[in-house]
């Protein structure tokens, strides 16, 4: 029997393909177990320190089980798939989500890695032409708000899940990730039906205010967005001629969505950049 047929074999063992790019994930019970990959032990450590400064909002890092596998707890609650469901483009899922991100980057702030941390990435990233956009690292954060990441409970944003990204970052790039996946900035034709007509310099204002963005970070965002959209479409190139799972987005639309997303920023950016610092910040509480 393959590998694949005795996960299917094991006793209440339900297999979760989601977005299909890590395979061999199955639930058992309460319970998720993933294969282990090199920088496993890092983000268990990461997880670790979140729960125990007071950030429930992600999954428990158990350990390793008897096959091999990294067990991490289960996660409940409802995660949306593409394209987003109409209800997921209401302002107060921008407003929950901001929050979140807010409470994960005020606890993770003062975790310092272990000296052999190992960070996951995009397969064939280390190719692109240009380095990381993210800035001089403040903390350790998440770095991947797709759809399949946030868990929804009551219509809203209420954890996350996935941590394979997670790495030495800034805020202010965990902020341009999550608004790239949720306001979006997308190009109109490349949205959910429910987001194509929204009024993204509001929404990005939305999130900024709900955040308590510095003025600073209001100033900087549009570059940043700019750049790291462009590294997006290089990387996604990149990983489409190294690895089958980013081959089959590459070709099922990706090739076409990145461009289309640089060119729409650009028009649209300096927009949303006088949204932002028109709008006064708001300091969270």
């Amino acid at each position: 029997m393959t590998d694949a047929g005795k996960e299917h074999a094991e006793q209440g063992a339900e297999p979760m393909t989601g977005d299909g790019v890590t395979p061999g994930i199955v639930r058992i019970g309460d319970t998720v177990r993933r294969p282990v990959r090199p920088f496993t032990a890092t983000i268990q450590a990461y997880l670790a320190h979140l729960h125990q400064a007071g950030f429930t909002a992600a999954p428990v890092p158990l350990g390793i089980d008897e096959q091999g596998r990294e067990v991490l707890s289960f996660v409940p609650g409802d995660v949306p798939r593409e394209p987003l469901p109409d209800e997921t483009a209401n302002e107060d899922v921008l407003v929950a989500l901001a929050r979140l991100i807010h409470r994960l980057h005020n606890v993770a702030q003062g975790w310092v890695p272990p000296l052999d941390a190992t960070w996951g990435g995009i397969p064939g990233s280390k190719t692109v032409p240009i380095g990381p956009v993210d800035g001089e690292p403040e903390l350790v954060s998440h770095r991947d708000y797709c759809p399949g990441n946030v868990v929804f409970r009551d219509g809203v944003p209420a954890a996350l899940i996935d941590f394979d990204l997670a790495r030495p970052t800034t805020r202010l790039y965990d902020i341009a990730n999550a608004l790239y996946w949720w306001v979006p900035l997308l190009d109109p034709r490349d949205r959910a039906p429910a987001f194509t007509d929204l009024d993204a310099p509001h929404r990005v204002a939305v999130f900024a205010d709900a955040y308590g963005m510095t003025a600073q970070q209001r100033e900087e965002l549009v570059p940043l967005a700019a750049r790291m959209v462009h590294r997006f479409h290089l990387t996604a190139r990149a990983a489409a001629d190294v690895d089958p799972v980013f081959r089959r987005f590459w070709e099922q639309g990706v090739r076409d969505r990145m461009p289309r997303a640089e060119a729409w920023l650009a028009q649209a950016g300096p927009a949303i950049a006088a949204r932002l610092t028109a709008t006064a910040p708001y300091k969270h509480t």
